[in-house]
This record gives C-alpha cells, sequence and structure tokens, in this order.
C-alpha cells in the first residue's frame, strides 16, 4: 500500500520526529517540518490548555508563511501525540482545539479508540497509532487507525521488549498501511534499514534531545552526547510502563540502577510524579539505545541535513555493493 500523500509528498527525509514528554514545543517541532520531516509534540506539553491552542496557531502560521516563501521546498506536515488513556482527562478537550487548527497528523499511544479516529479523518487529518506488540497493532487497525508505529526494543521514553526484526516481520505479514519503525534510529544508515526491513518511516526520539531547539536542561543535552547504549536501563519504576532511562539520571537521583524495584503497572503515572520521589521526565531522563550516533548539540535542521546526507550515502553505498555482488553472479554464470 502506498502512503498516503501527507507522508509521502512532502518530507525530504522518510522521518517522524517523535514526541518526545516535556521536550517538544514548538521551536522544535516547526524547525523539523522546515527542515522536511514530520515534526511532533504531545499536546499535555501544553499546559495549561490554553497554551495548546497558541501552540497550534503559531505552528500553522509560521509553516504556511514558510510554505509561502519557500514554494520549492515546502515544509513537512506535524504531528500532535494524545494519550488516550484513561487518566488524560483532557484528550476531548485537546482533541477538540486539533479539529480547530486541522492538525494533518494525530499520533496515539496507550490505547486505541474507534470515535477518535473518525473525529480525525472528518477534518482530514490521518492516525497512527504506537504498539509495543502484534496483538495491539491488529486492535489500533481494527479501530480505524491509518499506520502503525512499532515502538521496538532500545527505543527512548515507553518501548517495547521486542527486536525490531521480529515486530516488523509480524506486521508485514497481514499489514500493508504505513508503518514507521522506533528503536534505536539516530544516523542516516539506520533509516535505510528500516525501511530495508519493512517499515516506510523511520521514527527518531531521542537524537532530536540534544538539538538546540529542545526544551531540556543542558545537563540532560550533554548526557546524551556523552553516553551510549551500554548507559541505558529499561524499567517500569518510574511511570508503571517499561521503558529506557539514561543510567547516570538514576544515579544521581541516588538510586542503584542494576538493583530497581519493579513498580505497579497499575499505578501508571506519565509525567507529573511517578512510583518514586524522583520524577520522570524531569528528574529521571528518558533516552534510546542508538545514542552513541549522537557527538554534539546541534540545531534541528543541522541534525536533519546530517540525518539525510547519511541516508543518501547509505543508499549509494548499498547500491554499489548490490552492482558488485551482481557482477560477480554474472562472472560465475559465465564460466
Amino acid at each position: 500500500m502506498a502512503l498516503p500523500p501527507i507522508l509521502r509528498d512532502r518530507l525530504r527525509l522518510p522521518a517522524i520526529a517523535s514526541p518526545l514528554f516535556i521536550i517538544s514545543g514548538p521551536d522544535l517541532v516547526i524547525a523539523q517540518c522546515k527542515a522536511g520531516i514530520v515534526g511532533s509534540f504531545p499536546s499535555l506539553n501544553a499546559r495549561p490548555i490554553s497554551l495548546l491552542d497558541e501552540w497550534l496557531d503559531r505552528i500553522t502560521s509560521e509553516l504556511a508563511a514558510w510554505d509561502k516563501a519557500n514554494p520549492d521546498k515546502p515544509s513537512a506536515p506535524f504531528a500532535v501525540n494524545q494519550i488516550v488513556h484513561r487518566t488524560n482527562n483532557r484528550l476531548e478537550e485537546d482533541l477538540a482545539l486539533c479539529e480547530k487548527y486541522k492538525a494533518p497528523i494525530i499520533i496515539t499511544s496507550l490505547g486505541a479508540r474507534e470515535e477518535l479516529n473518525q473525529a480525525v479523518h472528518g477534518w482530514g487529518g490521518i492516525t497512527l497509532h504506537d504498539i509495543i506488540n502484534d496483538k495491539h497493532a491488529h486492535k489500533a487497525i481494527e479501530k480505524g487507525a491509518d499506520g502503525l508505529i512499532p515502538v521496538a526494543a532500545g527505543a527512548g521514553g515507553h518501548a517495547g521488549a521486542l527486536s525490531p526484526f521480529a515486530l516488523i516481520q509480524e506486521i508485514r505479514e497481514w499489514f500493508d498501511g504505513p508503518v514507521a519503525l522506533s528503536g534505536a534510529i539516530a544516523n542516516g544508515k539506520a533509516i535505510l534499514a528500516a525501511q530495508a526491513m519493512g517499515a516506510d518511516l523511520a521514527y527518531i526520539g531521542s537524537a532530536f534531545i540534544a538539538t538546540k531547539e529542545a526544551n531540556a536542561v543542558q545537563g540532560y543535552k550533554d548526557m546524551i552526547v556523552e553516553s551510549t547504549g551500554e548507559d541505558i536501563v529499561y524499567s517500569n519504576l518510574f511511570t508503571g510502563v517499561h521503558g529506557n532511562y539514561l543510567r547516570p539520571s538514576i544515579i544521581r537521583a541516588g538510586m542503584d540502577p542494576d538493583n530497581l524495584p519493579v513498580s505497579d503497572p497499575s499505578a501508571m503515572n506519565f509525567g507529573s510524579g511517578g512510583n518514586t520521589e524522583a520524577k520522570a521526565w524531569k528528574d529521571i531522563w528518558g533516552c534510546g539505545q542508538g545514542i552513541g550516533a549522537v557527538k554534539d548539540v546541534l540545531g534541528a535542521g543541522e541534525l536533519v541535513a546530517r540525518l539525510a546526507a547519511e541516508y543518501e550515502a547509505a543508499k549509494a553505498e548499498l547500491a554499489a555493493k548490490t552492482a558488485l555482488t551482481s557482477g560477480a553472479h554474472l562472472a560465475i554464470a559465465a564460466e
């Protein structure tokens, strides 16, 4: 199945910047969209709800102005993340504001609701639902989601435990719609690898924390630059849902990252107190395993340009290897 036009015609790079709790705001989203990838943010980052109205007005206005001034390189669409879990008492109001501004893409998390998908389709948008296993993927599509975001092992924040190879393989046995793969993707080669596995797009988060436009303290950005995949700890202690976090931030909070207790999953708390005195994501910093590729704090546009150059180089390298292999096969056949 071909990608819908909104994900096919206006992307410089086949990538979506994932919505980062606290960190993603208008500055980052606008920079990402201008650079040519889908920029996104969680609606709950805008507090109080009146701020969401201001953010959506600014994003749509600035991107429209950019498109008018740059008809040869229009901006990519933006996306708003909605937490569908019952603990989110703002969902209906937030969705109404998304309808007001005709948000082109809605990313849904922690629950699938048919009426939400229908509402988004009503204003001409599409929905992508993030999942961690094939069971949840089936449920999302049955309830009307247009595409899937498999959050595989190694992804930052709330993440699954399945290898991206296993998860994509199971989904592609029955689903041929849009798929954006998440999980330790932080360079151009990884974007091409995601496509080779069967994804249409890469879903990139942690690398954008270490950008100038990100609403993260400098210490968080520096820790990402200084850390590698071995510095990531998988735990459900901090929110009740398993996720990946930076080991140094756990140690700094006075805990032993190698001996964390298991939390009660029913005590979900997605941003304020968590299940410890240390707060996710304020004190305990989420991050994915791909951060070894992050060497500097860059502007978001610079990061996208770097990813695009790496992606094109990876395609050229693969084409050369394919041609070399094909030539060798022809030589053997001629013998």
